[in-house]
């Protein structure tokens, strides 16, 4: 019977270990439709939200924050697990899913609550989002609009953003092609 509860205690102490093992990013990339799709289902990433930060307008609505008034861009949370997928790797996905010379927005949505960034959560991660805005910068050859800040309290959008790529698929397929997003990523791809 000691055993059985020795094995049970270690159990429950290597499940803490393992729930605790997870860590936070935030990038802004536009449509948070788009990226949350992009990150969805990555190996190691556990979850993804789409939602606000940025501003100064405490639980912004979508409606606030589309109006470009709140100071708010349009983001998704990724939690991750550090040990299956690095903080590089998922930067390497937000690169490869935003137009980081648009000064205005992001595709056809214009607008500040459409730029591009970053938000980190520590030097760490911080070090990583410049060393790698720097290779891209390196690799485009011209100045990048996206921006790297300091995290901020996180508004998770209404329930029907949430995975939209997946609830409204075929809405979400023609926002995608009507926008103009796959061409002009297909585009900076050659040059990266």
């Amino acid at each position: 019977m000691r055993i059985v509860i020795i094995a049970a205690l270690l159990m429950g102490v290597f499940m803490t270990q393992v729930q605790a093992k997870s860590e936070t990013a935030i990038f802004a990339g536009g449509c948070f439709w788009c990226m949350h799709a992009e990150f969805e289902g990555h190996k190691g990433v556990t979850k993804v939200l789409s939602g606000y930060t940025g501003g100064t307008v405490e639980n912004p609505t979508y409606e606030q924050v589309s109006s470009g008034t709140t100071g708010h861009v349009e983001a998704i949370e990724v939690v991750f697990d550090p040990d299956v997928v690095s903080y590089d790797e998922l930067l390497k996905i937000f690169w490869s899913n935003v137009d980081p010379t648009d000064k205005d927005g992001q595709f056809c949505d214009k607008g500040s609550q459409y730029h591009a960034g970053i938000f980190v959560f520590d030097d760490a991660q911080k070090k990583a989002a410049e060393a790698s805005a720097l290779a891209v910068e390196k690799k485009l050859g011209q100045k990048l609009e996206t921006f790297i800040r300091p995290a901020q309290k996180f508004y998770v959008a209404e329930d029907y953003h949430q995975s939209y790529y997946k609830k409204n698929a075929l809405r979400y397929k023609l926002y995608k092609s009507g926008c103009g997003r796959q061409e002009k990523l297909h585009e900076l791809q050659g040059r990266l």
